[in-house]
């Protein structure tokens, strides 16, 4: 039997233990007493509901008789107010509306509560990578310098981040270091998630560091290279190839870690996914669909970071 007919017995194999699962778990619950409704879940993801056109002060509604234009004046004084872009109108001619009431809707197509939050998520995440790198090479940096202080004052940062829960992290910078630095709940997220994978990505950096063979640092340096030149050229970018497939699991591990800034008041796609969940009670159709969300954003950067590694390994 030849190599390629063995590979895809070994693939159709994997795809009927797939299959298995699958009608184990759709077996499953045919058995408990729940109503799927499906349908319910594409208004939010896309919402068809438009903008609710508010009255701007106490006064009457006047309605031209072709119904194109709509506008209000005031209870009392003469200030008029007109309003444009509208879809429909909810009410009459010579009615008495109060300042907040809804008197029209604009039709549109816009992103749902569920791609909201899911946009927030994606925002948060990126940003914390951003500076959860830089922080996880500066300290991994400090981790393998050979200045005492740079040691002790790095390896004190991993130990204390690694050692205290991400959740216990996120309370202290959102309540006590927001509070004196008075910021949003956003940076305060931002900078929690971003301390927090700091740490882990400085030990990532340390370990693909030490990876590298010291013959390296030794031909470097007799060619006249200084340290932070041998660093810079020669350690790092071989460092580099080392550290990219478990920086890759961190950074998936940092998408999955920003669902705890929900306790932030910040309305991210875990958040989002509860709000559904009260107001359609159908929490099994929501939770499956925020976790396909959740796959989506982890397997496109899977996808990117594996075509990264060719391209790194198509240069040795």
């Amino acid at each position: 039997m030849s190599n390629t007919t063995t590979r895809w017995l070994w693939h159709a194999l994997a795809v009927a233990l797939l299959a298995a699962l699958g009608t184990g778990l759709y077996i499953a619950s045919k058995r408990i007493d729940y109503t799927w409704r499906w349908e319910r879940i594409p208004q939010y993801l896309i919402s068809t509901e438009g903008e609710d056109l508010k009255a701007p002060f106490d006064g009457f509604i006047v309605v031209s008789e072709d119904g194109k234009q709509l506008s209000m004046t005031a209870m009392r004084g003469s200030e008029t107010h007109d309003f444009t872009g509208f879809s429909r109108i909810l009410s009459n001619n010579g009615d008495l509306v109060f300042e907040g009431d809804v008197v029209a809707k604009t039709d549109q197509v816009g992103p749902g509560p569920l791609l909201v939050g899911l946009w927030l998520t994606l925002k948060i995440s990126a940003l914390s990578l951003v500076f959860a790198l830089l922080l996880g090479l500066v300290f991994g940096l400090g981790r393998v310098s050979k200045n005492p202080a740079a040691r002790d004052l790095a390896a004190f940062y991993v130990e204390v981040i690694r050692g205290t829960p991400l959740l216990v992290q996120i309370f202290i910078v959102y309540f006590f270091i927001g509070t004196v630095l008075q910021l949003s709940a956003f940076a305060a997220g931002v900078v929690a998630l971003a301390v927090f994978t700091g740490a882990y990505v400085a030990e990532i950096v340390r370990a693909g560091i030490e990876a590298v063979p010291k013959r390296q640092t030794e031909a470097a340096q007799s060619v006249g290279l200084s340290g932070a030149q041998t660093m810079m050229y020669v350690i790092l970018p071989q460092a580099t190839r080392r550290i990219l497939p478990p920086l890759a699991g961190q950074s998936i591990n940092l998408i999955k870690d920003s669902s705890l800034v929900s306790v932030m008041a910040l309305t991210d796609l875990t958040k989002a996914g509860r709000e559904v969940v009260s107001s359609t009670f159908s929490p099994f159709e929501v939770w499956f669909t925020v976790a396909l969300m959740y796959l989506l954003l982890t397997g496109v950067l899977s996808v990117a970071v594996r075509r990264l590694e060719k391209r790194y390994a198509s240069q040795d």
